[in-house]
């Protein structure tokens, strides 16, 4: 992955796991279902703010939402 601060995959999946559909997700980190969207398919980015809020939303650390190579 490039210098994304997310990991798309890991994203879904946390997602997926927490029971949340995007639209869920979407409206608990205050941003649009095309932008939740946009950042699973690698389309968007994330802002540090976007990113801890996410993670909060899914109940996890930021360094799981992270690419390997970033967290590591």
């Amino acid at each position: 992955m490039s210098d994304s601060l997310i990991d798309k995959r890991k994203l879904r999946l946390r997602r997926i796991r927490a029971g949340l559909n995007r639209s869920e997700l979407a409206k608990r980190v205050q941003v649009s279902v095309s932008h939740v969207s946009g950042i699973e398919r690698g389309d968007f980015g994330v802002s540090p703010k976007t990113l801890n809020a996410i993670a909060e939303a899914l109940g996890c650390d930021i360094t799981d939402l992270m690419p390997d190579e970033v967290a590591a």
